[in-house]
Parts: C-alpha cells; structure tokens; sequence
C-alpha cells in the first residue's frame, strides 16, 4: 500500500480502527498494511494484557489494551473517539481479518465526502460484501413487512439501505456524537444494525456503495440446511443474537418492518440449530437462555 503523501492536503482525514480478540501473526500484520494508509487505532480486547512491541505493530498505530474482552460495541466506541481526538473526519471500521484493497481504503472515503456535499445527513457508507463460501457477494439489504428487501449490489450509484454490518463500513464523524456511540450493552450482535436504525430514526442516511467491495466472511462456517447454505455461530454467539433481537423488537426507535422480519425468522433458526448444528443441546439452551434475557432486560456480556 502507497503513502497518501501523493493526495494534496485537504480538509477531510478519515482515520481506520480495528478490532483485536486473541489476534495472530496475520492479523497483525494486516493492521500494519492499514497503517501505511490512513491512522489507525487498534483496540484489542484479548483478555491477556500485551504490548505494541510485543504484537510487532507498526510504532505508527494508536494501541489500546483492555485487557479485558469488553465487547465489540465498547472497541469501536473507544477506537472512534480517539480518531475525533486525531481530528479525523470519517472512520473507516474493521474487524481483524478484513483485508480491504487499497481503492476500498481510498475510494470509500471520497465517496462519503462526495455524498456529504449533497446531503449532510449521510451516516455511513459501505462496500458490497464478497464471501465466497456463501455464493459471492451479497446483497444489500431493506426491511421489508415478514422478509427483507434484497437489492443486488449493481452500478456506481450508492444505494439507500437501512443497516450495513461494521467491518468495511466508512462513519461520518460529523454526525457520531448526534446519533450517539455504539451501545454497549448489546455487547455483540445486532450492534451495527442498532447503530444504523438509530441513525435513520434521527433522519440520517445509510449508504451501500455497489461498485466497492470487500472480502468478508459472514459468520462462521456455513452449514446446509437443505441444500442451502446459512452462516454457522458458536452457541455462545446464538445467546447475543436471541437475546439482542428481542431487546430491539422492544425499542420504539427500532422499525416493524425489521421487527417483524426477526419474529418470523426466530423459530425456524431455533429449529436449525437445534436440528444441524453441534452440540445441538448446547445451541438450543442457549438460545432460549438469550430469549429469556431479553425479555428480562438484562445485557451486557453473558
């Protein structure tokens, strides 16, 4: 990747955080790539303390330790307000094994700046995703009554969408502290869609650019459920997805459209992973437990 010493000096400065848990050699070295772009903060979440040093970053990434894995909602709030100390302009978000391509780094940047000059209300933009285990590059999405809207990622134009998932998506900073941080007390899960709903119900936008792309792999390995493949989680993570869709269905700022999209999805998702995935048991209990701490309020780690 070039130094963006060749760009003339302007106003705007995007700035890149990125997120450790248990990171290795690869996604170190990644983290270093972005480096030589745009500044970057890394915040790591891996309970056993560490150092730049030790991890081999570049001396030019903003490291901070928690020591602690305090969610994926409090490392990007954290990382996003040290590029606003920075005087940085837009934060381009990622998770550890995000690769993006150097026009990606480039090119989402101006184009938010590009859709900031005609409409300040823009919140964030985001590539089209690639994940080749799930049959290519998915779509982007709507929420539609009882199923979502799925448009293909098609043209140069961007695209009004109603959320974006948080690696590869570009924030305008102008408007982070109206709309207001992550919350952390979804701790993982929904925490982007969140994020984005509570844009839109303040007015602003969210935009998928269809002619960018990024490499990303949606979930964990996929299983086939007859013959079609769903993105596979941990039941730990299934816990943070149950619970957290009930605690958005009770939020008034959260659309219908969306909410009701989730009831229906509910039960046939409890029935695959108590039907396809290992240890089945394990997954339903905790998928119930998640539903019952929704319903109960409770949030924040499990």
């Amino acid at each position: 990747m070039n130094n963006l010493s060749q760009y003339p000096a302007r106003e705007q400065r995007a700035g890149i955080v990125v997120v450790f848990y248990r990171p290795d050699r690869d996604c170190v070295a990644r983290a270093n790539r972005l480096a030589e772009v745009w500044p970057c903060v890394v915040v790591d979440n891996t309970e056993s303390a560490s150092t730049p040093a030790a991890l081999g970053l570049d001396a030019r990434i903003d490291y901070v330790a928690n020591n602690a894995n305090l969610g994926i909602a409090t490392a990007l709030n954290q990382g996003v307000e040290r590029l606003i100390g920075m005087g940085c302009t837009s934060a381009l978000l990622f998770d550890q094994d995000s690769e993006p391509s150097e026009q990606l780094l480039i090119e989402l940047p101006r184009t938010l700046e590009v859709e900031r000059m005609c409409d300040h209300r823009v919140a964030l933009i985001g590539p089209a995703y690639e994940d080749v285990r799930l049959r290519g590059v998915a779509p982007f999405v709507r929420f539609g009554y009882l199923w979502l809207r799925r448009i293909r990622p098609e043209g140069v134009k961007p695209i009004d969408v109603d959320f974006l998932i948080t690696s590869g998506s570009c924030v305008n900073l102008a408007v982070w502290h109206d709309i207001g941080p992550m919350d952390d007390a979804l701790f993982i899960d929904f925490v982007d869609l969140e994020w984005c709903a509570r844009a839109r119900s303040k007015g602003y936008s969210v935009l998928g650019a269809p002619a960018l792309r990024l490499t990303h792999e949606l979930g964990g390995q996929p299983v086939k459920v007859f013959g079609r493949s769903y993105p596979g989680h941990s039941a730990l993570r299934h816990y943070y997805l149950f619970r957290n869709a009930i605690v958005l269905i009770r939020r008034a700022y959260v659309p219908w459209s969306w909410k009701s999209t989730e009831l229906v999805k509910m039960p046939v998702r409890l029935l695959i992973y108590g039907l396809f995935m290992q240890p089945r048991l394990l997954h339903v209990r905790l998928s119930l437990l998640g539903i019952w701490h929704g319903l109960t309020g409770r949030t924040g780690a499990l």
